[in-house]
């Protein structure tokens, strides 16, 4: 039998199949062995085979094959990875300039992440309603650095409805994994769109201005013009996987593109001399804040912080 997953609690997988039946199922003892060495080897948005037992219990028994997936690094556990979603058409990145902040290091990872599995990726900026003059001075700046980049974003604001419509417009006939830190207002906003749900919300921390997980594990939500949702738990941060030194640059669209006319062709953008992406930095061509976040993510190779799935 086969059929979709919609839902992954972390110990059992909600499969809706083929004929329109919900059914739970467990994984077969020997599946972890199988595939990418990760903390959930079934995802949600995969096509399964899942067996029925007498018992009225099921197994799923093989996983399709992936369209695409995204990962990321297991939260304290750098040797695996965990799959945030699979069979993707777009990923929507919530983020927020304030209440709290995201900050650009963890959009440019987030965004080289979606790259490299060629997933791609619209920028949702929340909140709107809520900043002072300078906050939306800081947001406009962004957007303005994102599209030129040739990633398409939005204002929105789930309090006043503000971008909602022409949000909804962009998830007609695909799969979107929805992410985001804890708190920009992930399940606020699929309420808004999916209000029947009734998703849990929570507060903003004050004292730290950081949210507090309220989705604990993934699910997939039909959308109206037969797309889906999945929401996934909020993310603190976004360890990078399978991206050796040299292609790290590859994930950064403006940094590629400059990096044709270095002098070396293995050139890392960090000291080599006749370097045409520091040069495009210097004259403004590439935006500082992107140019850190590359050496960010190769900081960490160097340290071995985020080592290769296996």
């Amino acid at each position: 039998m086969h059929g979709l997953v919609i839902k992954n609690t972390g110990s059992w997988y909600l499969v809706k199949t083929d004929n329109g039946q919900c059914v739970e199922c467990k994984i077969k003892g020997n599946f972890r062995l199988k595939g990418i060495r990760s903390t959930n080897p079934v995802a949600v948005g995969d096509r399964v085979q899942i067996i029925l037992n007498q018992e009225g219990t099921a197994f799923i028994s093989e996983i399709e094959d992936r369209k695409n997936y995204i990962i990321r690094r297991a939260s304290n556990l750098s040797k695996q990875s965990h799959i945030l979603a699979a069979n993707l058409d777009q990923c929507v990145l919530i983020v927020t300039i304030n209440y709290p902040e995201t900050s650009t290091i963890f959009i440019d990872r987030f965004l080289a992440s979606a790259e490299a599995y060629n997933i791609p990726t619209k920028i949702i900026f929340n909140k709107v309603d809520a900043y002072n003059e300078d906050e939306l001075r800081y947001l406009d700046a962004l957007i303005n650095l994102y599209t030129q980049i040739g990633y398409p974003c939005l204002k929105v604001s789930a309090f006043n409805r503000e971008g909602i419509e022409d949000l909804k417009k962009e998830l007609k006939q695909k799969v979107t994994l929805f992410s985001g830190h804890s708190g920009v207002g992930k399940s606020t906003l699929i309420n808004t769109i999916l209000p029947e749900l009734a998703i849990k919300t929570g507060k903003i921390s004050t004292y730290h201005n950081k949210g507090m997980h309220t989705t604990t594990f993934s699910e997939m939500f039909p959308v109206e013009g037969e797309g889906y949702i999945i929401d996934t738990p909020g993310i603190k941060g976004f360890g990078t996987f399978d991206m050796e030194d040299e292609e790290i640059g590859h994930y950064f669209p403006e940094i590629f593109k400059a990096s044709s006319e270095c002098k070396y062709n293995n050139c890392t953008h960090q000291h080599e001399p006749g370097c045409a992406v520091r040069k495009a930095v210097e004259e403004h061509y590439i935006s500082e804040s992107r140019y850190t976040s590359y050496l960010n993510m190769l900081k960490d190779k160097e340290e071995g912080k985020y080592r290769s799935a296996y």
